[in-house]
């Protein structure tokens, strides 16, 4: 069973503070590869939209100098990724969406026995499929706002406003809040991948948008940030623009959320459950809907939060005393405290005249 600590747990977290720091001390020089490129949708648009400054790849470059790491970014377009990889101690992956954060990138990793931070296969998988998150929230007991799933042909419309969401990817980006028949049918061609793609189409529920992150410290145990609210000013929600916010406007209002102490008591439980029920490890960031009712509805489950200096995640630590450095160290600890791998695979070859499948494959 995970031992949760609660935000008001100061001495604990001072102390995981200090071991976190004292263990950064004893393991200078570590090899940790920063895993960043322009793989998914979501970081493409990151790439291509956020100012270097404000990128999470940032951050976390200027966290492992700090530490005194020997790190290095790679990016998995580059043919020799995979070669790389395994000269490194440690894996920190700043990729997001498919490939990055939904379990193949996991169990490379895992073949290759080299160490990473975060989620395995299995829970990765779950949190990054949004409809198959769904299911296991419902399975689970943890209220979600209503859905259904659509794979083409005639759209159902209910009467009601409805958030149209590809199944895989974050940032808000394909989504779109759609308050008419009218508009439904070109919300779900932007959220279709592919013919034939499901899409998630969910009851909108109106209300104070509300972010938790966990994280796990030395000795297993699992400390739940204050949960934050998080209100667009110029939006109708949190969508990918405002979340880039390319021009700094700050059209975004973070603040600690007033909660009534058994709203607080039911979204505390609520997150515990998803940790436990789905397996995350290192670090998760969970997002939920506050109606003015004071009902708390989970959106969904972030496997591999935002790491800029001020993103909900860093925000979140910071108030319970935590830099964002404490924070990448205790995602390293956790990865390297992991058992290590036992089982019988042979050690990878790799010769650098290894052809790509694109090279390899004739026309």
């Amino acid at each position: 069973m995970t031992l949760f600590l609660s935000p008001s747990s100061d001495r604990a977290v001072r102390k995981a503070a200090e071991d976190l720091r004292e263990w950064g001390r004893s393991h200078q020089g570590l090899g940790v590869a920063l895993i960043c490129g322009p793989v998914s949708a979501e970081d493409r648009l990151y790439h291509a939209k956020c100012p270097v400054e404000k990128r999470s790849v940032t951050a976390l470059a200027a966290a492992l100098e700090e530490i005194g790491a020997r790190w290095k970014v790679l990016d998995p377009c580059d043919p020799d990724f995979i070669m790389d990889l395994v000269g490194y101690d440690v894996v920190l992956s700043n990729l997001h969406g498919p490939y990055g954060e939904d379990g193949r990138l996991q169990g490379l990793l895992d073949y290759l026995r080299v160490p990473y931070c975060g989620s395995g296969v299995g829970a990765s998988a779950v949190a990054a499929d949004k409809i198959l998150c769904k299911r296991v929230i419902l399975t689970l007991g943890v209220p979600t706002p209503g859905w259904h799933v659509w794979t083409g042909g005639p759209a159902t419309w209910k009467g009601r406003p409805v958030m149209v969401k590809p199944p895989f990817g974050g940032s808000s980006v394909g989504m779109s809040l759609v308050h008419s028949r009218a508009e439904l049918p070109a919300a779900l061609a932007d959220a279709a991948v592919d013919e034939g793609t499901a899409v998630l189409v969910e009851d909108y529920v109106s209300g104070t948008p509300l972010t938790v992150g966990l994280l796990e410290l030395p000795g297993g145990s699992v400390i739940v940030f204050p949960p934050l609210a998080t209100e667009a000013n110029e939006a109708e929600f949190y969508d990918a623009d405002t979340k880039i916010d390319v021009d700094s406007r700050r059209t975004v209002t973070v603040r600690a959320a007033e909660l009534a102490p058994d709203v607080l008591d039911r979204i505390t439980r609520d997150v515990r459950t998803l940790w436990d029920g789905i397996g995350l490890r290192g670090s998760a960031r969970i997002d939920l809907i506050l109606t003015e009712d004071g009902e708390p509805y989970v959106l969904e489950v972030n496997s591999t939060p935002g790491m800029s200096r001020d993103s909900n995640f860093a925000v979140g630590a910071a108030m319970i005393g935590l830099t964002h450095t404490d924070v990448v160290l205790a995602m390293l600890h956790e990865a390297l405290a992991r058992p290590p791998y036992d089982v019988p695979l042979p050690a990878p070859a790799f010769s650098s005249a290894t052809p790509t499948r694109e090279a390899a494959v004739s026309p």
